[in-house]
């Protein structure tokens, strides 16, 4: 080999930051330090990672991002060879860095999370959530390894493995003049007011829905939060359309939510895994990807009761 992983080290914390100065100051190591290694790893591997800008800092070439990308891979491998190696007897070990779509991921990974690092204990994991348009970018920079997220728009070299389906369907507040219904369609939806969560991906795909009927939606009201979306439908200020089940039927303020399943077989969005296909996985994403198959098949939360909002696609 002929660079180090401190060669590495100092080469991705530069990039990040965009700057040697700062680089150095955040490793407590000298500017030359940082500048060496830099040279170093271009000088080896014959490529132009940086763009400097004089008296303003770095900017990765397109080939300094790929590199980047790999760099930290490599990094989170060897931090956790050194778990391990303090942990032997235990198969898996270090950190593993997952991120989750709003909608389902506080009902579904705060359980999960807590059986599998009660099963391997020799494990950190941290989960963040993001919208989809990020979660695929940070997929892209190497800053997690897994994504629990919907297959909305996803590019080819990410590798998607699906675990439920879920079909929209209508939430109105409990006066609302449907709240009796069993089912209602969304022709009959589209002349009136709804909240619609204004999230980037998200929302094109409720609009594909009305457009896929020929209709054109009331989009009455945008929020960007699910608790706001919650109060105002609540509160009588429309319907809105939501995909995975609702935890709970109160809004924040305790205005009561009723779901109601539409009449017309639209597209669902499916929820699973995804990932970077080139990269490897982890023991501990393999043992995570396991505890969730397992959690998955075996739906215990009242959540999940009503068959109606969602469909297993594993066995």
């Amino acid at each position: 080999m002929r660079f180090t992983l401190k060669h590495l080290r100092y080469f991705v914390v530069a990039g990040e930051m965009s700057s040697v100065t700062k680089a150095a100051e955040a490793l407590h190591v000298s500017q030359p330090s940082i500048s060496s290694a830099i040279l170093h790893l271009e000088d080896v591997t014959d490529l132009q990672l940086f763009v400097r800008h004089h008296a303003q800092g770095l900017s990765l070439t397109p080939s300094g991002r790929q590199f980047l990308r790999k760099a930290k891979q490599l990094l989170a491998e060897a931090d956790g060879l050194v778990h391990y190696a303090s942990t032997l007897g235990s198969d898996v070990a270090g950190s593993l860095r997952i991120v989750g779509f709003p909608t389902f991921t506080p009902i579904l990974v705060p359980g999960l999370i807590k059986r599998f690092v009660d099963a391997y204990p020799a494990v950190k994991v941290h989960c963040d959530e993001k919208h989809q348009k990020d979660i695929i970018q940070s997929l892209h920079d190497g800053r997690y390894e897994l994504a629990l997220t919907y297959d909305m728009q996803i590019p080819a070299d990410i590798e998607f493995e699906p675990l439920m389906e879920f079909p929209p369907y209508a939430v109105v507040g409990r006066d609302h003049p449907l709240a009796q219904r069993t089912e209602v369609s969304l022709a009959e939806l589209a002349p009136l007011p709804m909240v619609l969560l204004d999230w980037p991906m998200s929302r094109e795909y409720f609009y594909s829905l009305f457009l896929s009927l020929e209709l054109e939606p009331n989009f009455a009201y945008q929020a960007e939060s699910l608790g706001m979306v919650r109060g105002l439908v609540g509160n009588g200020f429309g319907y809105t359309l939501f995909n995975s089940p609702m935890a709970c039927n109160l809004a924040f303020d305790g205005t009561e939510l009723v779901a109601i399943p539409l009449k017309e077989k639209l597209r669902p969005l499916r929820m699973g895994v995804a990932r970077l296909s080139q990269f490897r996985l982890t023991p501990a994403a393999g043992a995570f990807i396991k505890q969730l198959e397992d959690q998955v098949r075996d739906l215990s939360s009242s959540v999940f009761e009503d068959k109606r909002f969602y469909r297993l696609l594993i066995d």
